[in-house]
């Protein structure tokens, strides 16, 4: 077997879940584009936490609070690490990518956005970097218009030279597409965007935890990704944005923490990134994604790539041969990341993932959080299939396995 696929075999030992049974038959998980497994390296490091350390951040002035304040921020420095960021103070802690794009929505749209102006998107957008714009263009009567793409499933990018001479305010896409799987052109998309002045708020949920990205490189405005995604804990997502852009921000929350002095009728904000922080923060989140974060770079997350690009490409090989399927985005395993949206003829995606969990392997079914896209291939929903550094070429045997038996009992 290819070394790429070495990894798979190398790391299953880190992921307790992976050894159970469901309905009898060996767990085979296929949707990490959902949430990834945790690797028993982040499960201890929140146990951790819990059992020597527990104890508020910034706020205590006792041993262990001073520890928790400790592992808090440094797990801040990771992620900036991680990115290349130039200054932690570039990284704000959100719940998840949603609360990440909806803090740019409040803190930056409504208060930089003007009727009359225009807002980008594209077709292929995740919900949650779509219903912001909405809300936005309608609390401001902007106007929202959206960039379409094509039946290979990379983005029309000629349709943006019409809004060269717009005011065009923001311009938000995905890295990765969550359903075509398209990895977009950032850079470029960046340079369309500063040169019709718009700020740029990147999707990287997708991207991210599966291959090298560089914020400096890109020179995007704002980026958002989730923990979750990238074997960390829920309910930790990362906001990244240009220090200049955050100093100029309002808060998103206000309460405790974020705040340097309260009078009877003002108050003076924290400084970045803390004043976007209100309240209690995930910490237990913070250090699992820091534990994430250093078992992820221990491979490389060129290595990762790699790996995904090999195994998509075996699948992508292995679903073409099965027949009476289609799939969705682009051919090239080099030109998307490692999920896979299809349909099989003859069943409903919803049916397809109850007959696979029988078989004991987990997939996506549904419109992803994507209803939009989908409405634009003409389907209501999909079959999606996604990997990361756990899956090997064996499960997607048992994959095509069960695909092949369900043609037979269907008589497809």
């Amino acid at each position: 077997m290819d070394e790429a696929f070495e990894l798979g075999n190398r790391v299953r030992k880190d992921f307790p879940i992976l050894n159970r049974l469901v309905k009898g038959k060996p767990f085979v998980y296929l949707d990490s584009a959902a949430t990834t497994q945790k690797p028993i390296q982040v499960i201890e490091a929140i146990k951790n936490y819990y059992e020597t350390f527990n104890a508020n951040v910034h706020r205590g002035i006792y041993s262990i609070a001073e520890e928790a304040t400790a592992a808090y921020e440094n797990a801040r420095e990771k992620v900036a690490r991680l990115i290349n960021a130039r200054s932690p103070r570039e990284i704000v802690f959100t719940r998840n990518t949603t609360e990440a794009i909806n803090l740019v929505m409040y803190s930056w749209g409504q208060n930089n956005v003007r009727e009359g102006d225009m807002l980008l998107a594209t077709e292929m957008e995740h919900h949650s970097n779509l219903l912001p714009w909405h809300i936005l263009s309608k609390s401001k009567r902007a106007n929202l218009k959206l960039i379409g793409f094509d039946k290979e499933g990379f983005l029309r990018l000629d349709e943006l030279e019409k809004y060269k001479n717009e005011d065009v305010k923001l311009f938000a896409f995905t890295f990765a597409s969550n359903v075509l799987g398209t990895i977009n052109p950032v850079r470029e998309l960046v340079k369309y965007a500063k040169e019709m002045g718009a700020v740029t708020v990147v999707d990287a949920a997708q991207a991210v935890p599966h291959m090298p990205v560089d914020v400096q490189q890109l020179d995007c405005d704002f980026m958002a990704f989730s923990g979750h995604k990238m074997l960390g804990p829920m309910g930790i997502g990362v906001l990244y944005g240009k220090e200049r852009l955050l100093e100029e921000m309002e808060p998103f929350m206000v309460g405790g923490e974020m705040v340097k002095t309260v009078g009877f009728e003002s108050s003076e904000w924290n400084d970045v990134p803390w004043k976007f922080e209100a309240g209690t923060p995930n910490v237990e989140g913070a250090i699992g994604l820091a534990a994430a974060i250093d078992y992820l770079q221990h491979i490389g997350m060129d290595v990762i790539r790699r790996h995904e690009i090999k195994l998509t490409e075996y699948a992508l090989d292995a679903l073409v041969r099965i027949g009476e399927i289609t799939y969705y985005g682009p051919s090239s395993p080099e030109q998307r990341c490692g999920l896979i949206s299809f349909n099989l003829k003859g069943i409903h995606p919803h049916d397809l993932a109850m007959f696979l969990d029988n078989e004991g392997i987990a997939i996506r079914a549904g419109h992803h959080c994507a209803m939009l896209l989908h409405s634009k291939l003409g389907t209501v929903a999909s079959a999606r299939i996604s990997f990361y550094i756990y899956n090997i070429p064996s499960e997607v045997d048992l994959l095509v396995k069960s695909l092949e038996k369900i043609k037979r009992m269907l008589g497809i």
